[in-house]
């Protein structure tokens, strides 16, 4: 039976939160709690696009899903931590993530930085277990361990981190803007579909056109995350609306306005869907993930 995409994607969702919740399992020991903190985030109600998009990516060379699993996990983890980090009082100061209270404001800030530190080391040491026990066929896992890693690092997500910190209450250009945006939130979409690619063992013309895609479609969810912020209601998206205009952060819609910035979403999502033509209909489901990224209303 051939599946729609609805159908693929909670297929997708359903197998990602039986391995997360496999991989961090609840530990009876004196420091039971900060698995319990972790658990807390980790296994909430994420869409789970990023791990996601390394499987219907790996899906396009017959990467056997077992195979990918623990990387498109490892990738949900930094994810998760920065989400924990992001939402401290020191940073965004933010009291709900996906539709219930900030680590934070549950288990502490002590507990929540250790939550965040927590995520970020079982992702690399899940990585490298699997690694190891796939020696020596490893090169392809390392060169995908890598690709995650520096996306997640101080020339990649930490980056726009920084970016977006120093650039709170002032004036920024486009393209600053966009350079900022695309380390922050850019860095591990596009770590998603590379992994996957290097995990495919995809050819060079193949790993050129997925990265224009990610790249595309990175930018296209950072601009649609600031118009929902904008237009969107707790209620939707899980989480206070208003707390970039409050925090005084720099957005596509506190830059371009509202219609320049749909506008622009449009554009760079179908970019993004062009970039792929040459897959045909192997791509598909990523093509899919292009226009309901588009249409999302969390």
């Amino acid at each position: 039976m051939v599946m729609n995409f609805e159908e693929k994607f909670e297929l997708y969702r359903s197998y990602i939160n039986k391995n997360l919740e496999n991989y961090l399992k609840d530990e009876e020991c004196a420091e039971n709690k900060i698995y319990k903190a972790v658990r807390y985030s980790l296994l909430s109600n994420g869409k789970r696009i990023r791990p996601i998009l390394m499987l219907a990516t790996g899906d396009i060379f017959g990467v056997k899903k077992e195979d990918i699993m623990p990387f498109a996990c490892a990738l949900e983890m930094i994810h998760t931590y920065s989400l924990i980090h992001d939402d401290l009082p020191a940073m965004d100061n933010d009291d709900y993530r996906r539709g219930k209270l900030t680590n934070h404001k549950v288990n502490g800030e002590a507990m929540a930085i250790l939550s965040g530190d927590a995520l970020l080391n079982s992702a690399v040491e899940l990585m490298l277990s699997e690694v190891i026990n796939k020696m020596p066929d490893n090169y392809t896992r390392l060169l995908a361990m890598n690709y995650i890693m520096n996306a997640s690092g101080i020339k990649g997500m930490i980056a726009g981190q920084v970016l977006d910190i120093e650039f709170s209450d002032k004036n920024i250009s486009l393209a600053m803007l966009e350079y900022m945006h695309s380390r922050k939130t850019g860095c591990l979409i596009n770590a998603s579909i590379m992994a996957g690619a290097y995990l495919g063992k995809a050819k060079s013309q193949e790993m050129d056109s997925l990265n224009k895609f990610s790249r595309n479609l990175g930018m296209a969810f950072q601009i649609k995350d600031d118009i929902l912020d904008v237009v969107g209601s707790r209620e939707e998206i899980g989480k206070s609306v208003g707390s970039d205009a409050n925090n005084r952060k720099s957005t596509f819609v506190s830059v371009l306005g509202l219609e320049k910035s749909e506008m622009i979403l449009k554009e760079r999502t179908k970019d993004a869907i062009k970039n792929l033509d040459m897959f045909e209909n192997r791509a598909e489901f990523l093509k899919e993930m292009a226009r309901y990224l588009l249409k999302r209303t969390h």
